[in-house]
């Protein structure tokens, strides 16, 4: 058999495929694509140069001073919290009177781009909290003139909210959020192999998950891809939206996250890369008014974890509600379910609400905006 007629052949053959599959997805992203106004891109460089995307989501009546930071978690982007109503926390907080400011880390979406000299599978968490977070707070504050900011994080987002809470910026902050944030990590098997699995497919650079997530979307609902119980309770998110999200809100994880990430699960810690610093021990020393919340099936941060954190803050404000049939939800409640499922409405975005406004800062004379979105900051 002559090997080499065929080469050119095999060659051509992936070409056609790999353009298809970029077709394929392009026409996939414009298809489940939210149909929602966009909120305002904003620029904001970090002090080691990297120039993050933030999107602004105006209140159409300004009623608080502080504005909410909307962070997402890992291998997620902006759209976890500004998605189409009624699972869009950012259209939820924006028309009860909060300026929302939702951030995509870097490597992520529109903050992909590094600087020169910087590459993105070398950043880690630490990045996040001593880079990211701060030039997110900084920005927030400048734009609308208040003094301390909401932090509202899921997963690794609240990750990074209670570290920045322990260091410069934590002046700046008026409380926490925590949603589905695992501070301790429990010994599942399954769990860890996945992401000693995950790190090795992300050798050398990194993890684009988001190109097999937008090439299976439409298919999601009609068949349950194995394993999703670990980060949803399928029957609590209708199949439509499924699609959607994958669509849209999956993204890359850098090597190091994951590496960072295999080290935390190994050996049950939450601290800076080199272990020089423990974060979760920083959490008693917290003071800001703090909230944890969590789903009664989430295997990524289950409920036996959610109220060891809760214990471990040293804050004396300090909240805890974990959302299931047994606190009366209308159903049990798995890690992504807590952003996009049936009841998010009227149960998690109802107490994420409620909370806010009682811990924040009534303008005297509200700031309206005539057209919805054009005030000025």
């Amino acid at each position: 058999m002559d090997v080499a007629r065929w080469v050119p052949w095999l060659l051509t053959g992936v070409l056609v495929l790999g353009a298809l599959n970029v077709l394929w997805i392009l026409l996939v992203r414009w298809w489940y694509r939210p149909r929602v106004p966009p909120p305002e891109l904003l620029k904001t460089r970090c002090q080691d140069g990297w120039e993050l995307s933030v999107y602004l989501r105006r209140a159409p009546t300004r009623r608080f001073e502080e504005p909410v930071l909307l962070c997402h978690g890992l291998a997620a982007n902006r759209y976890t919290f500004d998605f189409e109503p009624p699972y869009s926390l950012s259209h939820v907080l924006a028309e009860e009177g909060f300026d929302c400011f939702i951030v995509e880390w870097r490597g992520i979406g529109g903050s992909r781009r590094p600087p020169p000299g910087k590459r993105w599978p070398d950043a880690s968490v630490d990045d996040l909290v001593a880079q990211d977070g701060p030039a997110l707070i900084d920005l927030a504050l400048a734009r609308t003139g208040a003094r301390r900011a909401f932090w509202v994080g899921h997963s690794l987002g609240g990750l990074v909210g209670y570290a920045v809470a322990q260091g410069s910026h934590a002046g700046k902050l008026a409380g926490l959020l925590a949603l589905g944030s695992p501070v301790f990590f429990p010994p599942d098997k399954l769990i860890r192999r996945l992401i000693h699995l995950g790190n090795r497919a992300a050798w050398p650079r990194g993890l684009r998950n988001e190109w097999l997530s937008r090439t299976l979307a439409p298919f999601l609902g009609y068949v349950t891809v194995p394993l999703s119980d670990l980060i949803i309770n399928p029957k609590h998110i209708p199949p439509a939206i499924q699609r959607k999200v994958y669509a849209n809100m999956m993204a890359s994880m850098s090597r190091n996250v994951l590496r960072q990430f295999q080290d935390w699960i190994d050996h049950d810690a939450f601290r800076s890369f080199d272990g020089s610093v423990d974060w979760r021990a920083g959490l008693a020393k917290l003071t800001l008014p703090v909230l944890v919340m969590g789903g009664s099936q989430d295997r990524l941060a289950p409920p036996k974890n959610l109220r060891a954190q809760y214990e471990l803050l040293g804050c004396s404000d300090k909240q805890l509600y974990i959302f299931g049939a047994e606190r009366g939800d209308k159903m049990d409640y798995g890690h992504g379910d807590l952003l996009f499922g049936t009841g998010v409405a009227h149960e998690v975005h109802y107490e994420t609400r409620a909370w806010l406004i009682s811990h924040a800062t009534h303008l005297s004379v509200p700031e309206e905006a005539p057209d919805g979105s054009a005030r000025s900051a």
